[in-house]
């Protein structure tokens, strides 16, 4: 089979910017050659410090184009057409994340958001802050205007996933912090704050200082719905958040086996008496197929989430699989959602569901 060049632009047209767009659409694909089985192409960024953030979008450019048939080596190289920022003449004003919480601030809910969702879990390593993102995602791109906002603190990963690494909010007055953007998506978190290897050792009053702070001083906008992905268990956070923030319910995530089901039931416990609702369950991890051989084995059991929200009277919202391409766009910051596929139909049915039920 002949490679073309039209048939590559159309591949490298599915690769997504974190900013907006495809490497086409943006126009950043130049000096494309087809040599026999070899193809090799130079993305340019606008800059080099967009260049350096790049990397991971270089990764996937050369792992799709590799996967066409008769493609036997891929080359891509970054670069910019413009020079390096000059630094600021004048630093802008500095803003001090955590501190104690304002004493006068009962009500840290964004004033033009219509919807605020929690996704919570009893535990960690079911998957929560991946299915909060690739459903941010897969909501914005059924038109809804989102938010994401990573209250876990001690462990942020919205920053990687998200694809926003190494970027930082602005705050132009030391007061007022600007989120930042990625897959149509609004995002902020306290990983944005602070080096990624550098550790938050705070007490509660600390913690919830800072959440109230991600709450009542980003600029949010106008949005349909804001998906707060909480931390694991049942401590401060959630507390604050339930306590001083108008929620519109919790979505509860957890992967079938029992271990994962008793923790997700203290978590739906949690909210029952913070007077919360539970708006549905969501089993994550719910089956693997296998690449090679298209085998279906259920790692973590199945449809344990399914029988515990018919159990509990909950409503159940939907399986998610269990796949490598979910880890590997998590890692690299292109989540699955905003692509094609049987991935990224899982989390736009999910989100189809919230939208038809009025949750999002």
């Amino acid at each position: 089979m002949t490679l073309s060049r039209d048939a590559i632009l159309a591949e490298l047209d599915r690769i997504t910017l974190s900013d907006g767009g495809t490497l086409v659409s943006r126009d950043m694909v130049r000096a494309l050659s087809v040599d026999g089985g070899a193809v090799r192409f130079v993305i340019e960024a606008d800059s080099p410090e967009a260049a350096a953030r790049m990397g991971p979008v270089r990764e996937a450019a050369e792992a799709t184009v590799a996967a066409l048939p008769g493609v036997e080596a891929v080359s891509a190289v970054l670069t910019a057409h413009g020079p390096a920022a000059k630094p600021a003449e004048k630093a802008p004003p500095s803003l001090k994340v955590g501190g104690h919480p304002s004493p006068g601030q009962t009500d840290v809910t964004p004033p033009d958001v219509k919807r605020l969702l929690a996704i919570a879990s009893g535990k960690g390593g079911v998957g929560k802050s991946t299915v909060s993102t690739n459903l941010a995602v897969a909501l914005a791109r059924q038109g809804r205007k989102v938010g994401l906002l990573d209250a876990d603190i001690y462990g942020p990963s919205v920053p990687r996933m998200m694809g926003l690494t190494g970027q930082r909010p602005s705050s132009p007055d030391g007061k007022t912090i600007e989120p930042l953007q990625a897959y149509g998506v609004t995002v902020m978190s306290i990983g944005l704050m602070l080096p990624e290897n550098k550790a938050a050792i705070w007490r509660g009053p600390m913690l919830m200082g800072a959440l109230q702070q991600l709450l009542g001083q980003v600029n949010w906008g106008a949005l349909d719905v804001l998906i707060v992905d909480l931390p694991p268990g049942t401590g401060d956070v959630q507390l604050t958040l339930c306590q001083r923030a108008a929620l519109s319910g919790a979505l509860v995530v957890s992967t079938p086996q029992d271990v994962a089901l008793l923790d997700a039931r203290k978590a739906i416990d949690m909210f029952a008496k913070l007077d919360t609702p539970v708006l549905g369950l969501i089993e994550n991890m719910s089956t693997y197929v296998c690449p090679n051989c298209g085998h279906e084995a259920h790692i973590f059991g199945h449809g344990g989430v399914r029988a515990e929200a018919a159990a509990m009277g909950v409503p159940f919202l939907g399986e998610l699989p269990l796949a490598l391409p979910v880890r590997e766009g998590g890692d690299a910051g292109i989540p699955v959602a905003a692509g094609e596929g049987p991935l990224a139909e899982a989390y736009a049915r999910l989100a189809e569901g919230l939208v038809r039920g009025g949750l999002a």
